[in-house]
């Protein structure tokens, strides 16, 4: 069969031939149809993973690890960690039984692939707490799951929606897709500290952050209070660290500014990420929540895998 094969940490994964999958106890061969290539992916094969020894415990072998495919009786399925080195991305892979669930019906592949992206959008409710009528902060909102972030806070009522990113044009497609303000984090520390003032409006409620580092960091410094008052609580929930893994937390910014800090798994267990991932399909079936996807084949892997043009679409390998 063909697949996207890995030689070395570090390297681009190649296409060409792989033994085909055979089937132990307990376990299925999937027909691939779609393949999601997250960072998380990139960065196994990279080798920077915590995990990328574990998943990849020997070498060549065949990249990433959940996707959509047929079983044998054409059953159409989610799937997710295969036995190495078989990966998802190959015209076939071998998993558990017990890892594969019923795909969402009504859905094609490609983009049902991508759901679960979405899902970390609910973090500002299941680890902040969020009620309708609040206001949300999605910081780096220009990327896949940045965007369906912002369309999951508005569909779950979010009274007003200010989000962040580094890309004017970007931005505007935010925009279009229910942001209410937006704030190019490119610009210098005072500037981007007095737009983070500004367009608080009375203070943010929950804010998303896929940034971390610098743009957080003067985040936080806008929300400490000028003057001594009430402050208002504004939960953060970290989720990722597209700007650096490390901030400054200087002892005003916790002190006086009435700032709580929770991480994005919080209250997200298997019956949370069941019903966002439930509720997620019913908004994708009825055209409330956009999925911005780039749809690549197999064979073109090698380019694919290096691309940095996707600008908040997900790309997609579709065997």
């Amino acid at each position: 069969m063909k697949a996207a094969v890995l030689h070395e940490l570090g390297g681009v994964p190649r296409y060409e031939d792989f033994p085909d999958p055979v089937a132990g106890d307990g376990e299925v061969v999937v027909e691939v149809k779609a393949v999601a290539v997250e960072n998380v992916d990139k960065a196994v094969a990279a080798g920077t993973h915590f995990a990328a020894r574990q998943l990849l415990p020997e070498l060549p072998a065949v990249v990433c690890f959940d996707g959509i495919g047929t079983l044998p009786d054409g059953t159409l399925v989610g799937f997710a960690q295969p036995r190495p080195p078989y990966g998802a991305l190959a015209e076939r892979t071998v998993v558990p039984t017990a890892n594969t669930t019923p795909a969402p019906e009504g859905i094609d592949p490609a983009v049902a692939v991508v759901i679960s992206s979405a899902v970390t959008g609910f973090a500002i409710k299941t680890a902040a707490g969020f009620t309708p009528g609040e206001t949300v902060l999605v910081q780096g909102a220009t990327g896949v799951t940045g965007r369906l972030a912002v369309q999951v806070a508005r569909l779950l009522g979010a009274r007003r929606i200010v989000a962040t990113g580094r890309n004017y044009d970007a931005l505007a497609e935010v925009t279009a897709l229910g942001a209410d303000a937006v704030i190019n984090t490119a610009v210098d520390d005072d500037e981007l500290v007095d737009a983070f003032a500004a367009e608080a409006n009375g203070g943010y409620d929950v804010i998303l952050d896929f940034l971390w580092g610098r743009p957080t960091e003067l985040l936080l410094k806008a929300l400490v209070p000028s003057r001594i008052g009430q402050s208002k609580t504004t939960r953060i929930v970290q989720a990722g660290e597209a700007a650096g893994a490390r901030l400054g937390l200087s002892a005003d910014s916790v002190r006086t500014s009435g700032l709580e800090i929770y991480g994005v798994s919080k209250g997200l267990d298997g019956p949370a990420v069941a019903d966002a991932y439930n509720q997620i399909v019913r908004w994708t079936r009825d055209g409330k929540l956009i999925i911005g996807i780039e749809r690549t084949p197999l064979s073109d892997i090698e380019t694919a895998w290096e691309r940095t043009d996707l600008r908040g679409k997900r790309l997609v390998i579709t065997p």
